[in-house]
C-alpha cells in the first residue's frame, strides 16, 4: 500500500515540474500529437485537476498510514475522499476560472460601425484615405472612403456608417 501511495505522490510531483520547466518547449515538439488527450466533453476531467487529486491521494495516505491508526482500507477510502475534494478545489478553483478567464484584445473592423475617429490622410470623393479610430486602449488606422461622395479633409471628425471590403464608408460629423 505504502508503494502505491509513494507512486502516486511522486508521479505527480514529477508531473508538475515537467509541465511547468519543459510544457512549451514539449507542446511544440510535438505539435499536437498528444491533443487527443485533451478531454473536450468533460470539464472536470482536466489533467491537472487528475494530477491534483492523485497528487493529494498519495500525500494523504502516505500521512495517514503513518501517523493514523486507521486499518488500510480505511486509510484507502478516506485517501480516496481527500483526492476527489482536491481534484474538485483544483477544477473549481483554478482551471474554471482560467478557461473562462480567457480575453482577447482583438477587435473586428466591424467593431467600427457607428463610432467616431479622425481623418488622417484626406480622404478623395471618389478613393481611399486613412482614418484614425479608437480601439481597446490603443489606436487603430484604418483604410477608409467617403459614404457621400464629398471629400473630407485631414484632421475633421468622422463618424463610420458601414463597412463593406475591408474599408470603412465614413461621412464628416457635424455638429
Amino acid at each position: 500500500m505504502e508503494a502505491l501511495f509513494w507512486g502516486c505522490l511522486f508521479s505527480g510531483v514529477l508531473y508538475a515540474i515537467v509541465s511547468v520547466i519543459f510544457g512549451d518547449f514539449l507542446s511544440s515538439a510535438f505539435d499536437g500529437a498528444l491533443d487527443f488527450l485533451a478531454s473536450e466533453g468533460y470539464g472536470w476531467l482536466q489533467p491537472t485537476s487528475l494530477v491534483g487529486g492523485i497528487t493529494a491521494f498519495g500525500g494523504a495516505g502516505l500521512l495517514l498510514q503513518k501517523y493514523s491508526p486507521l486499518t488500510a482500507g480505511i486509510v484507502l477510502v478516506i485517501a480516496g475522499l481527500v483526492a476527489i475534494v482536491a481534484g474538485g478545489g483544483v477544477y473549481f478553483l483554478y482551471v474554471k476560472p482560467m478557461s473562462e478567464s480567457e480575453n482577447s484584445t482583438a477587435i473586428s473592423i466591424h467593431d467600427f460601425t457607428g463610432r467616431l475617429g479622425e481623418v488622417l490622410v484626406p480622404i478623395p470623393a471618389i478613393g481611399c484615405g486613412e482614418v484614425l479610430m479608437p480601439a481597446g486602449a490603443g489606436y487603430s488606422n484604418q483604410i477608409a472612403a467617403s459614404f457621400d461622395g464629398e471629400p473630407i479633409p485631414s484632421g475633421v471628425r468622422i463618424v463610420v456608417i458601414e463597412v463593406k471590403e475591408h474599408t470603412l464608408y465614413v461621412s464628416q460629423l457635424e455638429i
